[in-house]
């Protein structure tokens, strides 16, 4: 019986760095095949997490948001529609300071210039070419939602399934790319083995949601049974994926900051994020009261998409998986989002990384005791 391990279970071994200054670490990387992100994070299609607004922000800092398909198909288009127009309004205003970016660069001596103009081109390439994401499913009416979502903006359809290695899903991607107009590249998932992170690639895809069963609300271990630990999936799903040149997306898991770097250690391009965002003023739905001055304290709902408060909500109470609670407000998400980045970029220099693929190269994993886990929490000492 193979054996397999999780986010707990290792760590990251720290190596010789020559990596002067965290915020020289470059962080882009991979979305699908040909879209990228300034930063590798995404967020989850989860009906509590993403909408317009956390959208927005996720593009705002360089990542995208997976606007969630539990609405109407004009609803969810909308969303699209305005947040293409919000970005591209922001650029008209801009774009004439992101000029001959190269002669600048040819023209100066100064390392901090130079520096500033690249970066600049970073941000020029982002306006110009930023994936604008939204899920669908891959039955009802699943091609009409996809066209309208295409000509509305998006261009990365999400393909939210929890058993991505599925006929649906590869009827649906071949119905997605021949009945479908405009240009669009399609992430599917869920997967957790190589097998079906090869045959979803064969199948067509342009990129890859690696994690089953292992959401901070999801019960699918429980209920069924079925799911593999997430470090194992992403070391088979990215080592079968990388022989297709398709990206991965490393979803589930996650508790901690540290473990979004594990899942980028592990070889995926970008991680995706639910519980870490969760609570945040930028998630749908309202602001709830518990309590009474001066002791009130203020929450909000966060659901699993197969939880049966989200599917009660859509008219069913079948196939539960998840779960529901309410979150602590986190108030603005803009500051969670910044922390991550920056134990990004403290991960990537401790192992000497300059970017996402030395830090593929160069990371090794350490396995670790329970007593390690235990140590790896902050704690005090007492006398």
């Amino acid at each position: 019986m193979k054996e397999s391990l999780t986010y707990d279970d290792v760590n990251i071994v720290p190596k010789y760095s020559e990596v002067e200054s965290r915020r020289d670490v470059d962080l882009t990387s991979r979305l699908t095949k040909n879209r990228y992100l300034n930063v590798p994070l995404v967020s989850s299609p989860m009906d509590t997490i993403t909408e317009y607004e956390m959208a927005y922000m996720m593009w705002n800092h360089g990542g995208v948001g997976f606007i969630h398909r539990f609405m109407e198909i004009e609803t969810q288009a909308k969303m699209v529609s305005e947040l293409k127009s919000e970005i591209e309004s922001s650029w008209v205003g801009t774009k004439h300071l992101y000029e001959n970016l190269d002669e600048e660069i040819e023209n100066t001596n100064s390392k901090v210039q130079i520096r500033i103009l690249e970066s600049m081109k970073g941000t020029k390439a982002w306006f110009e070419n930023s994936p604008l994401g939204a899920a669908i499913g891959v039955t009802g009416d699943y091609l009409e939602r996809a066209q309208e979502l295409v000509s509305s903006g998006c261009n990365v359809i999400l393909l939210d399934i929890a058993h991505g290695h599925h006929k649906l899903v590869k009827e649906g991607l071949r119905r997605l790319k021949n009945e479908v107009n405009g240009k669009f590249e399609i992430i599917a998932g869920c997967v957790a083995t190589a097998l079906g992170a090869k045959d979803l690639c064969e199948w067509g895809a342009d990129g890859l949601r690696v994690g089953i069963g292992n959401g901070s609300l999801c019960e699918t271990r429980i209920r069924t049974g079925v799911g593999i630990p997430q470090v194992t999936a992403l070391l088979d799903c990215v080592t079968a994926a990388d022989t297709y040149n398709c990206p991965t997306i490393a979803d589930g898991g996650v508790r901690y900051i540290g473990d979004v770097c594990k899942g980028l250690a592990c070889g995926a391009d970008s991680v995706m994020l639910g519980s870490l965002l969760s609570g945040t003023k930028e998630t749908p739905g309202t602001i709830e009261k518990i309590g009474e001055w001066p002791n009130e304290q203020l929450y909000k709902k966060y659901r699993g998409s197969a939880s049966l408060d989200s599917k009660k909500s859509r008219g069913s109470n079948k196939n539960v998986e998840g779960n529901h609670t309410v979150i602590p407000y986190k108030g603005k998400v803009k500051r969670i989002i910044q922390d991550i980045q920056e134990g990004i970029r403290s991960s990537f220099s401790y192992v000497g990384a300059n970017d996402i693929t030395e830090f593929h190269s160069r990371v090794e994993f350490i396995k670790v005791t329970d007593a390690g886990i235990i140590e790896a929490q902050p704690h005090l000492m007492k006398n």
